[in-house]
């Protein structure tokens, strides 16, 4: 089934910008100057930070307890901006600086396993049209000395019937989009967007399956399964990555440990910084896991961050495509608005998702080296966009990686998931 590319809105937000004196604070915003200060750490901004991610549009890998888990591990060296005009505090940027080639690098805290990048900006900033050209040479020299670029990875230009306010920014389109299964009003009108018919044929012969070597749960970890959850997923997702031939993305000791921190940090049950899930077998293979997937929750959207399967067992009866039935049948129920695949174009993604979101890479040149390195920077995107868009070719690279053993050069960089 071929996705169609298309904005998916929201259902209305509560806005602070409404009435007369919310109409005041906006001109006086849009009027005022802007003043941009740098924080080397996130404790100063937390209780504005907070509230800032409180936006339900705002991506939840801006938020304060995503980017301490990948402070805390990795450790890079923070350039955290916040815009302020008068003392209306109207953005955060939540930015690390890395080091490579010779090239010091602002982006997105975590931006290497995000899925989708906003940015933190108040609903008055935002109503007065977010940032304009003459805002960008206030952020680059507040980034002057400590970075040759800014590279801001995965931002949708368009978010559920938001414009980005970041669009002034120099961009180019990022080789992945991102696809979404949007829930209608009730689960067979979601599921009609799929092939309804299909779907549910699909779901029964899979259970008959299971059933008849005993039957499956589905499990939702509490806290005393959750980590080793976590570590199964990294035992299978590194065999699945061999196979194919690919570098295992997982396979390094600070990335494991951020996303158990990620495991421990707040969820209200409506809200899950990173909540795993997992379909366990019962009787012949009693106690056997097939496939897991990890999720975050941020309002009515849900992020499938990562997932994996593991086919020594039952794999006639497609787990992982059962799990995600399982998954998003719940989720509907509970009122969630959008089911998000993330980032890189699969098979299974599209069987399951009517839409996909184009996201591009946001470029700000501070140094001449910078200017340099944006331009290279635009090349390397655009050339893996025209590998990936030529599927023989890309085919071919894949097949060239496999047979040496993942050290062929990439195509693209990648998160995908089975």
């Amino acid at each position: 089934m071929q996705t169609q590319e298309r904005d998916i809105v929201t259902t209305t937000v509560a806005s602070a910008t409404e009435g007369s004196d919310a109409s005041a604070r906006i001109q006086a915003l849009a009027a005022g100057e802007l003043r941009v200060d740098v924080f080397d750490s996130m404790a100063p901004l937390e209780k504005e930070w907070r509230a800032l991610e409180q936006d339900d549009l705002a991506s939840l890998h801006q938020s304060y307890d995503w980017c301490a888990a990948w402070v805390e591990t990795f450790g890079y060296p923070l350039s955290i901006l916040r815009g302020s005009i008068g003392d209306h505090t109207v953005f955060i940027l939540p930015l690390e600086i890395i080091r490579k080639h010779g090239i010091k690098r602002a982006e997105f805290i975590g931006a290497r396993h995000s899925n989708i990048n906003t940015g933190l900006f108040s609903l008055d900033f935002l109503a007065g049209g977010g940032m304009a050209s003459t805002h960008l040479s206030i952020i680059a020299q507040a980034l002057r000395g400590r970075a040759d670029v800014a590279i801001l990875r995965n931002v949708p230009l368009n978010w559920r019937g938001r414009r980005s306010p970041l669009t002034a920014l120099a961009s180019v389109e990022n080789q992945n989009h991102a696809f979404h299964m949007p829930f209608l009003d009730s689960f067979e009108a979601s599921l009609k967007q799929v092939n309804a018919k299909r779907r549910r044929k699909k779901y029964k012969h899979q259970s008959r399956i299971l059933d008849a070597k005993g039957g499956y749960e589905h499990v939702i970890a509490g806290p005393e399964q959750q980590d080793a959850l976590l570590d199964l997923f990294f035992r299978q997702k590194a065999v699945r990555f061999k196979e194919a031939g690919l570098p295992d993305v997982f396979d390094d000791a600070p990335t494991q440990a951020a996303l158990h921190r990620l495991l421990r940090q707040n969820s209200d049950g409506y809200n899950a910084t990173l909540q795993m899930h997992a379909l366990r077998l019962k009787g012949e293979h009693e106690g056997h896991i097939p496939a897991i997937a990890a999720l975050s929750r941020k309002g009515d959207h849900v992020i499938c961050q990562f997932a994996s399967i593991d086919e020594s067992l039952v794999a006639e009866a497609s787990p992982g495509e059962l799990l995600f039935w399982l998954m998003i049948e719940k989720l509907h129920r509970e009122g969630v608005a959008l089911f998000d695949f993330g980032i890189g174009d699969q098979t299974y993604k599209r069987s399951w998702c009517p839409a996909e979101t184009t996201q591009h890479d946001l470029l700000l040149p501070i140094s001449t080296a910078g200017h340099l390195a944006a331009l290279a920077q635009r090349g390397i995107t655009r050339a893996k966009s025209a590998i990936k868009d030529n599927k023989r070719l890309y085919a071919f690279i894949q097949r060239l990686r496999s047979q040496q053993g993942g050290n062929a050069p990439a195509a693209t960089e990648t998160t995908e998931v089975d």
